[in-house]
């Protein structure tokens, strides 16, 4: 995975403008290789072990995404994001799911660490990937950013309808 980073880092600027090449290109990682990776990565995680301590599994995520939000605060606050949509962007870059497995994938493969260890480590990137992502998108969404929906014209008619009928 670390190559296809460096690959597609080096070709950023000639790929980025055909955007039918940059479509078929998420559609075939998406959709071919990634789960292939996350599979093969999921299968290695020892449930028992994480069962057997707990606290680790509760006491990692923890430290690791407080040690992040502080550590992206004033990141945050010097590109002027502020309030709740600062909140939503330091929450939304606390994760690392992609490196952090790839990393603790390599540590196993290579004696560095052993599968409890490895164990330890997948469940907290899985744990700080989905719940900032979960906790920015309920409570700190920046709602004004977001595209206003469309409206059919049937229900645009019948709102100027009613406007109408609201005037003097």
């Amino acid at each position: 995975m670390l190559p296809a980073y460096v690959v597609g880092m080096t070709l950023a600027g000639s790929v980025g403008k055909d955007h039918v090449l940059i479509q078929r290109l998420r559609t075939l990682t998406f959709g071919l290789l990634t789960p292939f990776y996350f599979i093969r990565a999921g299968s290695l995680v020892s449930v028992p072990a994480l069962i057997a301590a707990p606290l680790i599994f509760l006491t990692f995520p923890a430290a690791k995404m407080t040690t992040k939000l502080i550590l992206l605060a004033p990141t945050i606050r010097a590109f002027n994001y502020v309030g709740h949509e600062g909140t939503y962007y330091a929450l939304m870059m606390s994760a690392g799911l992609t490196f952090g497995t790839i990393s603790a994938l390599f540590g196993l493969q290579h004696g560095v660490i052993n599968q409890a260890q490895y164990s330890y480590l997948v469940a907290t990137v899985i744990g700080t990937a989905v719940i900032p992502t979960a906790i920015a998108n309920a409570w700190f969404m920046p709602r004004h950013l977001l595209p206003k929906p469309a409206l059919v014209p049937e229900e645009e008619a019948e709102m100027v309808e009613e406007d109408l009928r609201e005037m003097p």
